[in-house]
């Protein structure tokens, strides 16, 4: 795609990359969550070993501690330094002016007050006289940082807060209604659409941080990382998938239920479209036994692992936490094996290993079967190529490692492998690989890049045609 015309991005890829930029503000700052989760399981009067005295950090800590890291996070994502000090102090007049955690909020004043500073350091730049930098520099952030914590305090804070009250009235209502499950009409399309990271990070942890200061645990943190659904549906494509697919999905299950990385499955669903229903079905079986057995965790599972939700779960909720992950599980393998058993067509551009062969084969005549998924690469001159995902730390690592492991068995010396999150990749990467549904968002972050996509981390043509260019080059 090198030499085709750059289209605009679509509605999704911007919706992706802001989701993409709502985890990149929380995932640096997850280990203080999770602290928080732990502090709460432990000591407050439900807890394992209640504490009257430690459980005092519990309120603070949730009112203060964590919404400021975000908003000085969101706001060093825009503007550095300068970014984190001015969202940190924003963060602090909408904190003061509500009466609910403020996550959503910091996640909305932080990026804004490093936006402001980057705009008001555009405007002077080359302006300030020699001698001047310091006072200029510090006076604009205490101005213009005042000016943003006043704001916040009497404007933006209340109108976050009402938008807050309205989505989680409509949510409870779900709950108190028994209708809670039928979020997995939404939230199992949007994941395997990567678009799970806007929903999970800016609707279901506010409100499950929420929901967990006056509970000590929510089930807002389960309804869209249930590792079960995906479980399922590998263990089905393990018994009754064909070929590439059935020999990589094994392999998918250890890296998805133990090591949290739900991308793993997408490409199975992706490829099977009709298999989305039993995603659904898992998600909302799974959301039924949580809510009948009163169950939820004390922070987000990040990484989505079943290791991660045995450490949140509180006590006196194993029973249903682990029920309903299984429960998720068996009904999105019952639903899955239903409709691969019904399949009966052999499509070569849905089976991994005949797409393979079929990009080999056809090599010779010009590699036209990759013309729309992946850009000519001058293998010659490559010494660095970046794999890159949502968040830099899951899928496009296991897929950095795999493709290093693989360059040296080949013994090609001399290329660099490693993985980013989409925004950070290198100005001097040579080659860029994503999955193909984050294609677009890749293309408006890095738009004179080449990038290749792929369906599949473990097993993809399009790798080994790259690999295959670069033994030859």
């Amino acid at each position: 795609m090198a030499s085709a015309e750059v289209k605009s991005p679509s509605i999704r890829a911007r919706i992706q990359a802001f989701g993409g930029f709502l985890t990149n503000m929380v995932l640096p700052n997850i280990g203080a969550f999770i602290a928080w989760g732990i502090l709460t399981a432990l000591f407050i009067p439900t807890g394992w070993v209640p504490n009257e005295q430690l459980a005092k950090i519990v309120g603070p800590a949730i009112t203060y501690l964590l919404p400021l890291l975000l908003a000085s996070t969101g706001g060093r994502m825009v503007a550095g330094q300068r970014g984190a000090v001015m969202g940190t102090i924003g963060a602090i007049g909408l904190i003061v002016g509500s009466d609910i955690p403020m996550f959503l909020g910091a996640m909305i004043i932080g990026p804004l007050g490093g936006w402001v500073i980057k705009k008001f350091d555009k405007s002077i730049e080359n302006k300030i006289p020699a001698g001047f930098e310091m006072i200029v520099n510090n006076f604009s952030i205490g101005i213009l940082g005042f000016l943003l914590m006043i704001l916040s305090f009497y404007i933006i804070g209340p109108v976050i807060e009402s938008g807050n009250n309205i989505v989680t009235s409509a949510i409870k209502t779900l709950v108190a209604t028994g209708f809670l499950p039928v979020l997995s009409l939404i939230n199992e399309p949007a994941k395997v659409l990567f678009l799970n990271n806007v929903i999970d990070q800016g609707i279901y942890y506010p409100l499950g941080m929420q929901e967990t200061l006056k509970e000590g645990k929510s089930i807002f943190f389960t309804v869209a990382s249930n590792p079960g659904p995906g479980l399922g549906l590998l263990l089905a494509f393990s018994l009754f998938g064909k070929k590439a697919a059935k020999r990589t999905a094994p392999g998918a299950i250890i890296i998805h239920f133990l090591g949290g990385i739900h991308e793993l499955y997408f490409p199975y669903v992706l490829m099977k479209p009709l298999t989305i229903l039993a995603m659904i079905a898992g998600g909302m079986s799974g959301i039924t036994v949580f809510n009948l057995f009163n169950a939820g965790l004390v922070a987000g599972p990040s990484p989505g692992s079943i290791f991660a939700y045995l450490a949140l779960t509180p006590k006196g909720n194993f029973l249903g936490i682990i029920l309903g992950v299984l429960v998720a599980a068996a009904v999105s393998f019952l639903v899955t094996s239903i409709i691969l058993k019904l399949d009966k067509k052999t499509d070569e551009e849905e089976d991994f290993s005949s797409s393979v062969e079929r990009s080999k084969s056809m090599k010779s005549e010009g590699k036209q079967i990759l013309s729309s998924s992946i850009d000519r690469v001058t293998t010659n001159k490559v010494s660095k190529i970046a794999f890159a995902c949502d968040a830099g730390a899951g899928s496009s690592a296991l897929g950095a490692t795999t493709f290093r492991k693989r360059l040296q068995k080949n013994n090609i010396n001399g290329i660099e492998v490693k993985h980013f999150r989409i925004e950070d990749v290198p100005q001097d990467s040579d080659i860029i690989v994503v999955h193909k549904d984050l294609y677009e968002r890749a293309r408006l972050t890095h738009r004179d890049k080449k990038i290749i996509t792929i369906e599949n981390y473990i097993d993809d043509p399009n790798l080994a045609q790259l690999m295959s260019e670069l033994e030859q080059s």
